[in-house]
């Protein structure tokens, strides 16, 4: 039963992510979190399992999307190469940041988080963007800018293509060239993140059958899974529909999770 739960989880993230064009983890984390309540694990290591093991998946699900994007050309490997040394430290850092957050801080940090995406993405289905492509790449931003992503996506249980995007399309990457170039800077960031959930959830003494340190291995398996089939439907039924009103429905899913982390932090 405890598996079939994580296979459904896989299979509504894999889709979402595939439909809304963003990572599983913001859907993942959240529904994670309520599950590992329900269970009974507790306040004191919910969140932290939620993070560890949503970016465990990622690792999986981002293969997937690297061999699409690159199909089509579309990840450049010189960026990647740059920007992964920051992504490893960085993530590796959030973990460890992490680890020494309480469960209500880690909610309010991520309640903010969804909440900013959630208007930004809101706001940007109804405006046309402005940004001039063809600018060149300042390389010496990419080591900074890989370590801030890093620790962000650590502590949001994200691969990072909420910030990674926005980072690269600004530096003068098309779109396409953004997003497939995110989708590989996300594989280093979901595997550092991931091991630094497990080595320091290590040293916490978590008595929870099947995990290791703050990654749930069950979880991993069945979400990880599904969501490698399901993402590929998802972006078959995207090119279906409007992307603006794509963009509307995340932003609203978005801004309940934040609504929901948000009172949970400021009521315990």
């Amino acid at each position: 039963m405890e598996l079939l739960t994580y296979l459904l989880i896989g299979t509504v993230a894999g889709f979402a992510a595939g439909l809304f064009g963003v990572g599983g983890g913001l859907i993942v984390v959240p529904v994670l979190y309520i599950v590992f309540i329900q269970s009974g694990y507790g306040e004191a290591v919910s969140m932290h399992l939620a993070l560890g093991t949503s970016l465990a998946t990622i690792m999986v699900t981002s293969i997937s999307s690297i061999l699409a994007h690159n199909k089509n050309h579309a990840v450049l490997w010189l960026v990647v190469g740059q920007l992964t040394p920051g992504l490893i430290l960085g993530s590796f850092g959030g973990a460890a940041i992490a680890d020494t957050l309480s469960s209500q801080k880690l909610q309010l940090i991520i309640g903010i988080f969804s909440l900013l995406v959630g208007i930004n993405m809101f706001y940007s289905a109804q405006t046309k963007s402005n940004l001039q492509q063809g600018q060149s790449i300042n390389p010496y931003w990419h080591w900074f800018a890989g370590a801030i992503i890093g620790i962000a996506s650590a502590l949001f249980g994200i691969g990072g293509g909420s910030l990674t995007v926005p980072y690269l399309s600004r530096s003068g990457l098309t779109m396409q060239q953004a997003v497939g170039t995110s989708a590989a800077c996300g594989l280093p960031i979901a595997v550092t993140g991931a091991l630094g959930f497990m080595f320091f959830g290590a040293h916490e003494q978590i008595h929870i059958a099947h995990t290791i340190g703050y990654v749930h291995i069950y979880a991993f398996i069945g979400i990880s899974i599904m969501s490698f089939i399901t993402a590929r439907q998802g972006a078959k039924v995207a090119h279906r529909l409007s992307p603006a009103m794509l963009k509307k429905c995340f932003a609203c899913l978005l801004l309940f999770m934040s609504m929901y982390f948000l009172s949970k932090a400021l009521l315990l």
